[in-house]
């Protein structure tokens, strides 16, 4: 099958570098051109992978001609403006999640996807995690029922740096990011919309102008609950720990691995071809391009989580 050439855009950042590492693992994927925010960074990165092109400028990315996707791991509020435009160059898009941070932006990404008919995927790499595919397959083979999925999502962030360390350019959001990853999933593996919310938040940080600390609970039309508290105060273990609360058991995930209610660790390494929920995010997109199917995580399956989010600040900001 003809490789898929694909173009980064946000190369050097933490994302951008995750996603090179997870195409350099994929066969049916050729790394052609990658696009930073200076030359000098372009160069670096694309030295690193063996890219033989680079840009500073995301037009030039979207009209190579060795380009026949893009991957958005830029900026969030860049997100919905630069999809669009990729698609009208008629280029297939992954979007780094979120999608965009609003939820008139997102329909707008789904309605220029639905016009062009490429591939339009949004990065919900927890459906693609290991660990959340073993739940979803029990899940749907009716070996387990979720009552609650119990959520922290802690980090200690209270200045613009990235998960490399590095000094940001824009501001992250608990809302708009790190929610979108578990109000998608717990829809996800619920099989159902989310009928009922609350939610409340903290003081706003005087510098970054972010709630830095946020409490979400929703209900599904059947009953199952999320509960999911978020921070940027944490200085503590940090990252996303997930706690499925079943019919037939407890379970605890974080990130690729995946644990019982008494922390013996469960073997999911048969569940995908990697570990890496990176890889098969990356995988699955260029799957969607080479068959014209529809993937998993597209960004129309992804908008209800956006309709969501939009209500949820609503009530906050009431």
């Amino acid at each position: 099958m003809t490789k898929i050439k694909i173009g980064v855009a946000g190369a050097n950042g933490a994302f951008g570098t995750k996603h090179l590492e997870a195409l350099s693992a994929i066969q049916d994927a050729e790394i052609t051109a990658v696009m930073a925010t200076s030359m000098e960074k372009a160069r670096d990165v694309g030295g690193r992978f063996s890219v033989p092109h680079c840009f500073d400028n995301f037009e030039a990315l979207i009209n190579c001609d060795a380009v026949d996707a893009v991957i958005l791991a830029t900026p969030t509020q860049m997100h919905a403006d630069q999809g669009i435009a990729a698609m009208e160059a008629g280029k297939h898009v992954l979007v780094e999640i979120p999608m965009a941070d609003t939820l008139a932006d997102s329909e707008k990404l789904v309605e220029k996807q639905q016009q062009t008919g490429l591939v339009g995927m949004a990065g919900h790499v927890r459906r693609f995690n290991p660990s959340h595919q073993w739940m979803h397959n029990k899940i749907t083979a009716g070996d387990l029922s979720i009552q609650q999925l119990d959520v922290q999502t802690y980090f200690f962030r209270r200045t613009n740096m990235n998960a490399k360390g590095e000094p940001r350019s824009w501001t992250d959001h608990l809302l708009w990011h790190h929610a979108c990853h578990t109000v998608d999933l717990f829809m996800y593996q619920a099989g159902e919309p989310v009928v009922e919310t609350y939610a409340v938040q903290g003081p706003k940080h005087p510098d970054l102008g972010i709630a830095m600390d946020m409490s979400i609970l929703m209900k599904t039309q059947s009953g199952k609950l999320c509960t999911l508290s978020l921070s940027f105060n944490n200085d503590g273990p940090l990252g996303t720990f997930f706690r499925y609360i079943c019919d037939n058991g407890t379970y605890i995930a974080r990130y690729d691995d995946l644990f019982d209610g008494r922390e013996n660790q469960i073997d999911v390494s048969d569940v995908d071809v990697s570990m890496n929920g990176i890889e098969l995010i990356d995988r699955e997109f260029i799957r969607s391009i080479q068959t014209g199917e529809e993937p998993n995580s597209s960004l129309r399956q992804c908008l209800p989580t956006m309709k969501v989010l939009h209500e949820i600040e609503q009530k906050m900001t009431a």
